[in-house]
């Protein structure tokens, strides 16, 4: 199996598999590497030999008709296929076909999902390259996010990178558009500098943001902040349950910090067994600790509780989550 460095070596050299399957859970970068691909196989400028099939649009016997095609006063012909499935089922006609496509064609799949089983990933793993591209750790990520506003002249300290990244989220598509936002307010404001003051101004507030804020004024027994939040929450048409459900996944979330911090472990490694970032846990950790154990354990028996309420008919959803925000703060 190939990685990201030998994918990047192979377009610096120009030396190409025909097949090749790019997977995994970062979904920005796939894409990213697929366009990269693609452009170095086909040169600048070269719609003309470049097919692309995304979703259902994605057929087997069409792709072949399209490999089988050739290129039109090229070289080379690049057939683009993205979330077609291909590696979760059966795939019959085009595994066969992988053993024996033209020295011209160059076949790149993007996946979301791939089962390692499937006669499309054992036919590209015997002739092509299998690249998995994974999230980008913390580090990664800062460094990543730190160019993109270095390259349009920002600056950012590293307690505002943390809350940045706390309210976009690692998604990265999504972190490429607030950090675009961020470089386009600065320099139309004169500023060289991403102050939190900037990203509250520019940057989307999630609902996961106010549900951390709802949870902080809870612990801080702030009830007329908490219920601000959530009627600002039930303004934008958030549904009460599914707010529900979001504050006691922050309870759970504190509940497994307090925990694993009570082991003495780092935040590094409990980001890593809590499966979220590092600095998602810097966030969370002051909060954690205002809580006892068995305070955050009852917190959550009442949001099941609420829940159950409401399942029964025993009370209207909107008023379930209402009390429960009263009763915890």
């Amino acid at each position: 199996m190939a990685g990201i460095s030998d994918l990047l070596t192979q377009i610096k050299t120009g030396s190409f598999q025909h097949v090749y399957l790019l997977y995994g859970d970062e979904n920005y970068l796939k894409l990213q590497y697929r366009d990269r691909l693609a452009k170095a196989i086909l040169g600048d400028g070269d719609p003309m030999n470049l097919s692309t099939y995304e979703d259902d649009g994605a057929v087997e016997a069409s792709i072949i008709d399209q490999a089988e095609t050739l290129p039109f006063f090229a070289d080379h012909r690049v057939i683009s296929v993205t979330r077609s499935g291909f590696f979760k089922g059966s795939s019959d006609l085009l595994a066969d076909y992988l053993k024996q496509v033209p020295d011209y064609c160059y076949l790149i799949f993007t996946e979301n999902e791939v089962d390692k089983r499937s006669r499309m990933y054992k036919a590209v793993k015997a002739s092509g390259a299998l690249i998995e591209i994974s999230a980008l750790n913390e580090k990664e990520l800062m460094g990543w996010v730190l160019k993109l506003l270095t390259d349009g002249k920002v600056k950012i300290r590293r307690s505002e990178m943390d809350y940045l990244l706390s309210r976009t989220g690692s998604d990265m598509s999504h972190i490429r558009l607030e950090t675009d936002k961020i470089v386009n307010y600065c320099q139309g404001k004169g500023l060289d500098i991403a102050t939190k003051e900037v990203i509250d101004a520019v940057t989307e507030n999630r609902t996961e943001n106010r549900i951390f804020d709802m949870v902080a004024a809870v612990a801080s027994h702030d009830r007329q902040k908490a219920l601000d939040l959530y009627g600002d929450l039930l303004a934008l048409k958030e549904p009460p349950m599914r707010i529900l459900y979001l504050i006691a996944r922050q309870f759970n979330q504190l509940l497994m910090i307090k925990e694993l911090a009570s082991e003495g472990l780092g935040n590094n490694q409990i980001a890593a067994k809590a499966g979220m970032p590092p600095f998602a846990v810097r966030r969370n950790l002051p909060i954690a600790r205002q809580y006892s154990k068995d305070t955050l354990k009852s917190c959550i028996a009442s949001c099941v509780k609420a829940e159950e309420e409401v399942k029964t008919g025993g009370m209207e959803d909107r008023l379930a989550v209402e009390l429960i925000l009263i009763r915890l703060s």
